[in-house]
């Protein structure tokens, strides 16, 4: 049969129904052969680095994992912003790219080996992905096909999952072959949790004997496919409860003992709880410095830190922060075994949960005042009303800065929804390509993006694709006219030189409401704090595509915010030195003055 009629069915094969593509010359033959089956469908993207984004949004709300399809050259450099966001978050994707013929390749004729660029479009797109892919292979001959086809999709799969690249010249796309005859890939799946057992009576006996326990969720959980696992796991402990970004839609925010996400934009609530706890159990998080702060030594100092880990690198990092128990385990497998060998466990510590409780209660992030600001969006009222009026079974996903961080404080997720970005890498312009391929992994459902005036922009060309796919996104821009986090960052330290953030310095909005109309989506504005039910009421209960600007303020911040080297439990605006002690039960660290926080 036909190669690229092969690559379908194999796809085909594995539930992937749907692939995100741009056609070219290079991977004609290739998309030509969907002509031939109705059992697998495309969508078309304007752009490359929106399709990776889409096919990573895809994966992520499952069950099965995505794929794209793009020409050589630049169509296939177009998707690395994407693949990175597939990494660094650990989601697996198969991006299939073409390539020049081989015979046109560097090195295929005499005298070509040290040329620069042979065939037109030629580019080594497998040198350029391979540290950022699983796996990044350029097909040597056509009867490679199965062998690698099936490798990649393994590896995509296995371990800590992530991205594969397999580039495929146009001469193999259109070669004959016989299936019959092709190799298949052979593998065994590694054992990862040696010594599983021992260390789970460990743990047990651990804390048992701690006195201020707190368990912190990360999004490892939601990669292993864990999360029904993870709530019998939680029913045997009446513990504070933490999550990082990536995990905030693991629990119910309602929940009596979720207390927050804890980190450098984290509550106070939250980093109160970790700092002053004497037992931190860690659970599929690496415990990046947005959570630990600047200065990891400070985290948890006086806590015996467990980490739950697919990945034995993650729990042998060298960089001031001390793991007591190491346990290398995929999650699955820790709950399966926790879960079956301690039935009647209970774990309990009322005093030290109500502690937790208190501070929760005492240091909300959405304060009274905000609801009475009269000139402009407050946008943590704003997020207040969204998480009142967003249904349980809601898919929100947030771009990056700002808006981002202002949402992860704000909203107050239920049980079943489902909350993400491109948390690793954090680029411009993932949330609404994102929205596009989570609304079409679950048949056109209705999706929320959070984004930004300047972010919007990045990936804007997909509103034909969001338009002509009919799907019900409900895009939320908020606009504060520049770039936030930036502008914060740079009053903090660079002496309010807003360069390069501001509309005096070149960063300017065009205007929405016309650009909008022009790919025909509805367009709302919310210019104030009584505006906002009324915008939202009307717009979230359509099922077609929805543009709602935000206006806010030029100069609203994020608060809170740790700044200036501080530990984590110091966040701005700092309390007063009396108050900040009263809530302290370990040592107070002085902030280190040779660390700054990033935006």
């Amino acid at each position: 049969m036909n190669l690229s009629d092969y690559i379908l069915k194999f796809l085909i094969s594995k539930k992937i129904d749907n692939v995100f593509l741009i056609t070219g010359g290079a991977i004609s033959f290739l998309v030509d052969s969907f002509s031939r089956t109705k059992k697998i469908k495309y969508t078309c993207v304007a752009h490359e680095q929106a399709a990776a984004m889409m096919a990573d949004a895809y994966s992520r709300m499952g069950p099965n994992l995505s794929c794209t399809m793009v020409t050589s050259g630049p169509g296939a450099t177009n998707l690395i912003t994407g693949i990175a966001c597939s990494w660094f978050d650990s989601i697996p994707a198969i991006h299939i790219t073409g390539q020049v013929n081989s015979y046109e390749k560097q090195g295929a004729q005499k005298g070509t080996k040290k040329t620069r660029q042979v065939g037109f479009q030629e580019t080594d797109i497998v040198s350029i992905t391979k540290p950022i892919t699983k796996f990044s292979y350029q097909l040597k001959n056509p009867n490679e096909i199965k062998y690698i086809l099936e490798k990649a999709s393994f590896l995509a799969q296995e371990g800590r999952p992530g991205p594969v690249v397999i580039d495929i010249p146009m001469d193999f796309q259109k070669a004959d072959i016989n299936p019959k005859k092709l190799k298949s890939f052979k593998f065994k799946k590694p054992k990862i949790h040696k010594n599983l057992n021992k260390n789970l009576i460990k743990l047990n006996k651990l804390i048992k004997k701690s006195e201020r326990p707190v368990i912190l969720l990360g999004g490892g959980i939601k990669i292993s496919k864990s999360e029904n696992k993870l709530e019998n796991f939680l029913k045997k402990f009446n513990l504070p409860i933490v999550t990082t970004w990536s995990g905030v839609d693991l629990v119910d925010h309602n929940k009596s003992n979720y207390i927050g996400n804890v980190g450098v934009y984290g509550s106070r609530a939250a980093n109160f709880a970790v700092q002053n706890s004497d037992l931190l159990l860690c659970l599929g998080s690496r415990l990046d410095t947005r959570i630990t702060g600047g200065v990891p030594k400070t985290f948890a100092r006086n806590a015996k830190v467990i980490s739950v880990d697919i990945d034995k690198n993650e729990l042998s990092k060298q960089r001031g922060l001390k793991l007591f128990l190491k346990i290398n385990s995929n999650l699955s497998d820790f709950f399966i075994n926790y879960n079956a060998k301690h039935k009647k466990l209970k774990f309990s510590n009322l005093d030290w949960l109500k502690k937790c409780v208190y501070w929760k209660s005492k240091y909300p992030i959405i304060k009274k005042d905000y609801f009475k600001q009269k000139k402009y969006t407050n946008v943590y009222a704003f997020f207040y009303h969204l998480s009142k009026l967003l249904k349980k079974n809601s898919t929100i996903i947030a771009d990056d800065g700002g808006h981002l961080t202002w949402a992860l404080q704000a909203l107050k997720v239920k049980k079943g929804q489902k909350f993400f970005s491109a948390f690793g890498n954090s680029p411009m312009g993932y949330a609404f390509p994102a929205s596009i391929g989570a609304s079409l992994a679950q048949k056109k459902s209705k999706v929320i993006c959070i984004d930004g005036d300047g972010s919007i922009q990045i990936n804007i060309q997909e509103m034909q694709t969001l338009k002509s796919n009919n799907l019900p996104v409900k895009i939320i821009v908020i606009n504060n006219n520049g770039y936030g986090i930036i502008k914060q960052f740079q009053a903090l330290y660079l002496n309010k030189r807003y360069e390069a953030s501001i509309p005096k310095k070149g960063v300017t909005n065009p205007d929405f409401k016309k650009i909008t109309r022009a790919y025909g989506i509805n367009y709302n504005v919310i210019n104030k704090n009584s505006d906002i039910a009324k915008v939202l009421k009307k717009t979230l209960n359509t099922n077609k595509p929805e543009f709602i600007e935000v206006m806010i303020k030029p100069d609203q911040k994020i608060i809170p915010k740790l700044q200036f080297g501080n530990p984590i439990e110091d966040l701005s605006p700092l309390l007063s030195r009396k108050e900040f002690a009263e809530n302290m039960l370990v040592k107070t660290v002085n902030r280190s003055k040779k660390i700054f926080e990033a935006n």
